[in-house]
Parts: structure tokens; sequence; C-alpha cells
């Protein structure tokens, strides 16, 4: 089919009738489709029980002698943070290991700078004004920190190789009230775009007007390939350090896609004198995570070996979902001009653009159908996308013949949506 900006009056309405009748036929069917978060699927958790069956004599003792099942080792036990420093490409010192989420390392970071100021800096909640740049689409709890911490968010648009850093040097080298910025550097939450190694270099490179400001460099797929040829990704800790900012960047990680998301391990990387600046607070914050769990990750996976080839099982089960996508996708929507989609090699979404101001009502007609999208909006700062137009697909829940149906139904209301938009103005 031709575009529909090609389409004749008598063509809209012929279409429309047509995608009606195969709208109505799926939501007499009353499905419950779930494609609201990137979850991983049971087949994918499945595949690690055997980290359950490590017997307790072997967990009791870690390399050092320490009793995990003790009190004691405030920021993580060696052998844990020697496998996320293989998995980061850092340094063991420069390795703080945490409890199953990265994201509450991350609301810990902005929280203990909004109390306490980061290395002897004015805590952020005695300021005036506090402000993150915040590269959009991204994702959406990262935006929910800002907003629930009161801290005043400035979207960044998006490229093809990352942040659109012209805006980002300009801003932070102008305003000392801006104090962060969120990044999701590889297979990026929701385009699934990795920085390119000059983007990279640009971020290291910043000189911001605040002497605080802190890059939150959420490597959350560093491992998440989705084919033997992965993106590359410019290591930002020896970046900075190369540009003389050893302390301008915060890495986060974890193994919640890897391993269990409700059980896992996180990870932050930072320059030892970051680190040696939480470890003060973290020693009234706790005694110390899980040793148990953090030992048990290490003798299942053993090195980063381990984990990239038990990433290839992954991969196995998600590649054939996100393929599936695609190709309904292109079969429904190509050569329409009404939408456009990433297609990624790695990470865990798809990112479509429907035409301008038509991405909520395409929310509202799918979930009508049965099918559950994350939020119209949810990609942008305070849920606003200035342009109605970006939806994240998570594909990586449902199983294959659900996720067929939501697919369909979701491409049937944007055909719907964006013929009655041309419709309207012929």
């Amino acid at each position: 089919m031709n575009s529909y900006s090609k389409l004749s009056k008598n063509e809209l309405q012929n279409e429309i009738e047509k995608l009606e009748k195969r709208y109505n036929a799926f939501k007499e069917q009353k499905l419950k489709l779930d494609m609201t978060r990137g979850k991983p699927c049971s087949e994918q958790l499945d595949m690690c029980m055997e980290i359950l069956d490590i017997p307790s004599r072997e967990l009791r003792k870690a390399a050092d002698g320490t009793d995990t099942f003790n009190y004691g080792v405030l920021d993580g036990l060696p052998e844990a943070k020697e496998l996320f420093a293989e998995m980061l490409d850092v340094d063991k010192s420069e390795v703080i290991i945490g409890g199953n989420s990265s994201l509450n390392l991350m609301y810990d970071a902005v929280a203990r700078a909004m109390s306490l100021g980061i290395l002897g800096s004015t805590p952020w909640s005695k300021l005036d004004r506090v402000k993150f740049l915040c590269p959009s689409p991204g994702y959406d709890r990262h935006f929910a920190i800002c907003e629930l911490l009161g801290i005043e968010m400035i979207t960044i648009d998006m490229r093809q190789d990352g942040p659109d850093m012209d805006t980002v040097e300009k801003l932070v080298s102008e305003d000392d009230s801006i104090k962060g910025m969120w990044c999701v550097p590889k297979y990026s939450n929701p385009d699934g775009i990795t920085y390119s190694d000059r983007v990279v270099d640009r971020i290291a490179a910043l000189r911001p007007k605040a002497k605080d400001f802190r890059v939150f460099w959420d490597n959350a797929y560093c491992v998440h390939h989705l084919s033997d040829k992965p993106d590359e990704l410019k290591n930002i800790l020896t970046a900075c350090k190369a540009s003389g900012n050893d302390n301008m960047v915060y890495v986060f990680s974890s193994t919640s896609k890897i391993s269990f998301p409700g059980a896992g391990i996180a990870a932050m990387a930072a320059s030892v004198e970051n680190l040696n600046g939480i470890r003060k607070s973290m020693t009234i914050q706790t005694i110390g995570h899980d040793k148990i769990n953090q030992l048990r990750h290490v003798r299942y996976f053993k090195n980063l070996d381990g984990i990239n080839l038990h990433m290839k099982k992954h991969a196995s089960i998600l590649k054939p979902k996100f393929d599936i996508v695609n190709e309904i996708l292109e079969k429904e929507l190509g050569g329409k001009e009404i939408a456009s989609w990433n297609k990624p090699n790695g990470g865990y979404f798809i990112s479509l653009n429907t035409l301008n101001n038509c991405a909520k009502e395409v929310e509202k007609l799918s979930l009508e159908a049965g099918v559950v999208l994350t939020k119209a909006g949810a990609t942008y700062p305070y849920g606003k996308d200035p342009k109605d137009r970006n939806i994240r697909i998570a594909p990586t829940l449902p199983p294959v013949e659900e996720l067929k149906k939501a697919i369909e139904i979701f491409c049937i209301s944007i055909r719907l949506v964006s013929a009655k938009k041309f419709l309207e103005m012929a």
C-alpha cells in the first residue's frame, strides 16, 4: 500500500472500514496482554535455577575467609567486586557492591547528594534549584527519582549516536544548578542506541560550572546482546581520567536481567575518591548487603566468560521475539509513512514513533482491545512527550503467540489513528 498521505478520501474510508473489522474481531476476544515493562520471561528465569542448588557449605566462606553468614563487609565481597570489575572493565578498587537493584543504588546516590552533598559540596537540598539533564526518550524510573526529590528536569534530544552534545555542553558550562545527567549508554532504554566514541569523549570532557556535577551512567545492558556482532561502548571511566574528570561519573549495573531480577546483585563503579566519600554514609546506612547471594553469583558465573556464555542463552530466547515484532511492524506499517522504529542490536526495548499527536490515542485504542502498553509519554520527563509520538515496546515477557497478537493489535491501532487523522485533513 502507498503512503497514507497519498490516499484519496475514499481510499482512506475503505482502509478505516477494513481496519475496524480486524480491530473489533480482536476486541471480541477480550484479551489481556501486558506489554508494559521489560521483564524477563519465565524461560529466561528458569535458565538460572541451578544457582539455587549450590551447596550451603560452598557459600559459607569467601575467598578471604569472610563468614558470609555473619555481619560485616560493608561494600561487597572481593570476588564479587572482581566479577563486576571484569564486566564493567574497571579496577576492583573502583567497585562497590549493593543489593539486588541498581535503581536502588542510583536513588541512594541522588538522595545522598541531596542530604549530604558530594565530597564536601553544599547539600543539594539547601540550594534554590537543582536540575538534571534527561536525554529523551529515556528511562521513566530515572525521571521518577528526580520528580520525587524535587529536581527540575531538562529534556535533551537523543540522536542516533547519543544525546545532543552541543546542547549538553552549552547548558552544563553555563548553569551551576545543573548537577547531573542521566545516561543509558548501551542499547539505551527505549531507543536501543549505543553512544558513539565521540559522544562518550565529549561527555568525559565536559567542563561543568557545578563542581559537584555527576553523570549517572546506567550501563544496565552492557552484556545484553541480540547478535554475534554486539555494539561496542567506549569506557567512560577511562575517558574521564584522560580528560582530567576522574570524579565526574557514577557507573551502575546489575545482574537483574542476567540471573534473577528479584534476587540479583548490583554494583556501582566510580573513582576511588568518590567511593571513599560514599562509604562514609554507607557505614551509617547499612552493615552490608547479602553476601551469600554475592558468593552464589560468583560461584555460578565464575567470570565474564561465564556471564557471556549465559547471555547467549538469553539471546536465543529474546532475538526471535524481537524478530517477530520487527516482521509484524514491517508487514503492517512499512511504506505507509505513519510510523518509524528502531531495530536494536541488544537491550530490552523497541522504540516506535507514531505521527505527531497520535501516541496517546494509539495507547487508548490498544488498551480497549486488550493490550496494555507503557503509558504514552512515559519516556519523557514528567510523562510529557512534547510531540506525543513515542511508544516503548517491551517484547520480552509475553509468550510468542501472545506477543504476535499484541503487536498486531498495536499496529492496527496505529493504522486506524493515522488513517483517521489523514481523513480529517482530506
